[in-house]
């Protein structure tokens, strides 16, 4: 009974905010809050026992619809500029925030790092359908500008994850593997990539030679239940399975377009479910206490983040051929944060690290402060930075 009602809750809550103009995802949050306040002492303990299953599993669809979303050939033609921004953002930023919460939470060195890696991932949740419907406007379609923010956004994402893995091996006294794991950066991206590879090449054969007898929805749950079991597989090894999620889509769409856009169309619907349970579930896990104390000066340290990233995004697009205008966009474009800070908020506080509530708090205040001021941002933005087919944007007055 209590996840049918934080289930209809929050798509009630998600659909009011965005009949208001404001994230949809921002109402889940905040109905999540609010039965936080509630009867969060009634729930069963099954709920948190799933919990972070629920949030993997959201993550995964975001991560394949992501890649499925991204050619070879559009690719190859922002390559480097995409694999600029997808790290020289996000180590701007990490490295800001490690300093900000060390100072300015009196975290350690370790706590900050993870704290920060965990703040510095841009959400795909909010990016991936925003620029999806930016391309189908043909904005930005000169320079491949949505696909440029698409592609380092998401991978964005691994690279943040993996830092805030080693710190946190750090910060959990398992100094050792953290090293371990700093040191095997290039192996595990590597073999997160050829595992997806190896991965998205068995589908393909199997999907191109079952075609006509595994409907459209049969394969999409295939490929979800082969996304777990790569996570897992990863989780175990240590190596970047996100990544390798990635790579499954980008198999499956550059090999048969026809069957990538078939399972992209049920994932969007799988989405619908995933969304509302990892945005109400971040909600309805904050301790209002620590909310409190964390107030201000975590928003304070949010924000000045975001002026980091943003010098991050404007390097990285220094040698692209971007007008100023577009790279503006991208800016923009970077400063939401939603997804995984939902995913490893709390992750701290199940490790057993004395920061993890006012960790936890820091998630929450990043998703109610940029996901509502990123998404808003973007979708006034984007028709007045970016191009259509050649035609002047939209004036910015």
């Amino acid at each position: 009974m209590m996840f049918a009602l934080l289930l209809a809750g929050g798509w009630l809550s998600g659909k009011l905010f965005a009949k208001a103009r404001l994230p949809g995802i921002l109402g889940m949050v905040v109905f999540g809050i609010v039965c936080s306040l509630t009867i969060k002492s009634s729930a069963p303990s099954i709920l948190w026992e799933l919990n972070p299953y629920l949030k993997s599993f959201a993550l995964i669809v975001i991560l394949l619809r992501a890649g499925l979303g991204i050619s070879r050939a559009t690719l190859k033609k922002v390559g480097l500029t995409a694999f600029l921004m997808a790290w020289v953002p996000c180590v701007f930023e990490t490295a800001a925030l490690t300093a900000l919460f060390h100072a300015v939470f009196g975290f350690d060195w370790a706590v900050s790092g993870l704290t920060a890696a965990m703040l510095a991932a841009v959400s795909p949740a909010v990016v991936v359908p925003s620029m999806l419907d930016l391309k189908a406007k043909k904005r930005g379609q000169k320079n491949e500008v949505p696909t440029i923010v698409m592609a380092g956004a998401s991978i964005d994402d691994v690279f943040a994850i993996t830092i805030f893995s080693v710190f946190l091996g750090l910060a959990a006294g398992e100094g050792t593997r953290a090293l371990k794991a700093a040191l095997s950066v290039p192996l595990s991206i590597t073999a997160g990539i050829a595992s997806g590879a190896l991965a998205g090449a068995a589908l393909l054969y199997v999907f191109k030679r079952r075609y006509a007898t595994i409907r459209a929805t049969e394969k999409a749950l295939i490929l979800l239940v082969c996304a777990t079991v790569l996570v897992q597989i990863g989780d175990d090894f240590h190596f970047a399975a996100l990544l390798g999620i990635m790579t499954i889509g980008f198999i499956l769409l550059e090999r048969h377009e026809k069957i990538a856009h078939e399972i992209a169309g049920k994932l969007s619907k799988i989405w619908v479910f995933a969304e509302i349970v990892l945005f109400v579930m971040i909600g309805f896990s904050l301790e209002p206490a620590a909310a409190l104390d964390a107030g201000f000066r975590g928003v304070l340290v949010i924000l000045a983040g975001l002026v980091f990233r943003s010098l991050g995004v404007w390097l990285a697009t220094a040698f692209s051929p971007l007008t100023v205008r577009e790279r503006l966009f991208c800016a923009i474009a970077y400063i939401p944060k939603a997804t995984v800070q939902a995913a490893l908020g709390g992750v701290a506080l199940s490790r057993g690290i004395p920061e993890g509530n006012a960790i936890l708090a820091i998630a929450v205040l990043a998703i109610l402060v940029t996901a509502p001021l990123g998404l808003l941002g973007i979708r006034f933005f984007g028709n007045r930075l970016l191009e259509a087919d050649g035609d002047s944007p939209v004036p910015l007055g």
